[in-house]
């Protein structure tokens, strides 16, 4: 039987287009959808495979995911499959490993080591947006989409320090987006309380963004404050968009900080102006509570100026460390947006040293006590121990904020997912199932029509895709056959890898990936780049 031909019989058909669920059939050739309609009878061609009783929706797109590494090394890609993801939206936060030489390779690797790690069957000789998309081309288990990370960038054309961009380094750096737009990349990403992009001034992201408007590309930033100030964040973000008239993704867009708790009115508010003025504003987030990064990334931007090395010289350093310490328990860090380190939200999610496997799971605070340590002091041991590869999972989210969120007409999915570490964040594994079971299902924030539209339809044209996300006649068959009625995510702080139920079916470009709730063999999934010419 010819497996390029297929057709699925009588499901529950979702669109992601947010319109009430029909029964429809569905047939499949060469991994394009050639028919959908309500009942084709008689016209079923290939395999048949029966769909009563479950939904058929477009396949979820990732608009935010870290799986750079593992969509190269991992080829079961378990934790998206298993959720129907089709399509990820990698170069997160302004930090990816290209554009790049061999010496920011290196410093890239280090500086991400605790959101991807170094996974064994990487091909590491790869420096540009074309080297990396066609490394994906050569058989992923889904669809790889790119953004341009600004620090990259950055680290390529001035290195990874601290200053303002003289005229000749933000020429080099406008050249590097613009290569990777040419080259298939679908935006820009920042990454504002990281180094180097810490450092950058707005004059420096508006001239970058300038270049991705040229190829209707959108700027992603990872904003500079998620804390007390996080609508002035987003009031900056707006300004760069306008002056650039690039598109905005306001990416991971939580109101965590305690300040913001019941104000999303003023988020939406500021929204609904931008978009008063022409501005093309989105935004997407998941749906847990905690957040998750490295652990040194709390640091004040100065300590963290020049890389590994430097930071622990500078730790060693006592009036450094002095400052340091009153940065991070007295006056704020803007490494951690501004504010102070709360020690009891934040939890030790993965570590290197043997020794260390004892803490995982427990806050800094906890930990401390066992080292007989003042919890800033075991910090700042503790992550120079671990050669800064430390991750960590922070509790301080806002059930209320994030209801709103998710329910918002721009908001699209994004499980912000890290795949490193003893214990990840959950939101890897979980986050399309919980959007499904838990928020949909049980407890009606929206309709399963409406959650399905936020992880397909919107996402593909935020992206400007014209042939995914939707079931539409010529359009590419990432599909996902699902049980409504009982998908749900299981994955957990304390067993962060465990598969979401009620997928039966994935396939990517027509080709299955998940077969009966079982992983097959198969790496359909491609590059997805950007079909946008230059001005």
């Amino acid at each position: 039987m010819n497996d390029n031909i297929f057709t699925i019989r009588g499901a529950h058909a979702i669109d992601g287009t947010g319109a009430a669920a029909i029964r429809a059939d569905v047939i499949v050739k060469d991994g394009v959808i050639a028919k959908y309609g309500s009942v084709l009878k008689g016209e079923e061609e290939g395999k048949v495979i029966d769909g009563a009783g479950l939904s058929l929706s477009p396949g979820f797109i990732d608009m935010h995911s870290h799986s750079d590494l593992a969509v190269l090394s991992d080829k079961e890609h378990l934790s998206k499959v298993t959720q129907g993801v089709t399509l990820e939206v990698v170069g997160q936060d302004g930090l990816s490993y290209v554009p790049s030489d061999e010496n920011t390779l290196g410093v890239l690797r280090e500086q991400l080591y605790g959101w991807n790690g170094e996974p064994q069957g990487v091909n590491w000789n790869f420096h540009s947006v074309s080297d990396y998309l066609e490394l994906v081309d050569q058989g992923a288990a889904v669809n790889v989409a790119y953004l341009v990370p600004h620090g990259s960038v950055r680290m390529l054309a001035r290195g990874n320090v601290a200053g303002l961009a003289n005229p000749s380094e933000l020429a080099e750096m406008s050249r590097l987006v613009e290569v990777g737009m040419q080259e298939g990349a679908v935006g820009l990403s920042a990454g504002l309380t990281y180094t180097p992009a810490m450092y950058a001034d707005d004059a420096e992201l508006i001239e970058l963004s300038r270049v991705v408007a040229k190829y209707s590309g959108y700027y992603a930033p990872h904003h500079r404050n998620y804390g007390a100030r996080f609508l002035d964040a987003v009031d900056e973000c707006i300004e760069i968009a306008r002056a650039s008239t690039v598109a905005l993704h306001l990416t991971h867009c939580h109101m965590s900080s305690e300040a913001n708790h019941g104000r999303t009115d003023l988020l939406f508010d500021r929204l609904s102006k931008a978009e008063s003025q022409g501005i093309d504003v989105t935004l997407d987030s998941y749906p847990y509570l905690a957040g998750s990064t490295y652990l040194h990334a709390m640091l004040p931007s100065w300590i963290q100026d020049g890389g590994k090395e430097a930071m622990r010289t500078r730790l060693t350093q006592p009036d450094k460390r002095a400052k340091a310490v009153h940065e991070l328990t007295v006056s704020g860090s803007d490494g951690n947006h501004g504010g102070t380190m709360n020690w009891e939200i934040v939890k030790i999610a993965g570590v290197e040293r043997p020794e260390h496997l004892q803490l995982v799971g427990l806050s800094l605070l906890e930990a401390s006590r066992i080292f007989a340590q003042e919890p800033i002091e075991f910090y700042l041991d503790f992550i120079a121990a671990e050669d800064f590869k430390a991750s960590c999972v922070i509790f301080s989210g806002h059930e209320g904020n994030l209801r709103s969120i998710m329910a918002h007409p721009r908001h699209m999915a994004g499980s912000d997912g890290i795949l490193m570490g003893n214990r990840p964040h959950p939101r890897a594994y979980g986050t399309f199932a919980r959007y499904l079971g838990h928020y949909a299902r049980q407890e009606k924030v929206f309709s399963m029509e409406e959650a399905v539209s936020h992880m397909t339809g919107r996402s593909a044209a935020r992206l400007s895709l014209k042939d995914r996300g939707l079931l539409r006649e010529g359009f590419k068959a990432d599909l996902v056959l699902f049980d409504a009625n009982t998908v749900l995510d299981q994955s957990t702080y304390e067993n962060p890898r465990l598969p979401a139920r009620g997928f039966e079916n994935v396939w990517v470009n027509g080709v299955e990936t998940l077969k009966n709730g079982q992983r097959t063999s198969r790496l359909p999934g491609k590059a997805v780049r950007s079909r946008a010419v230059g001005a």
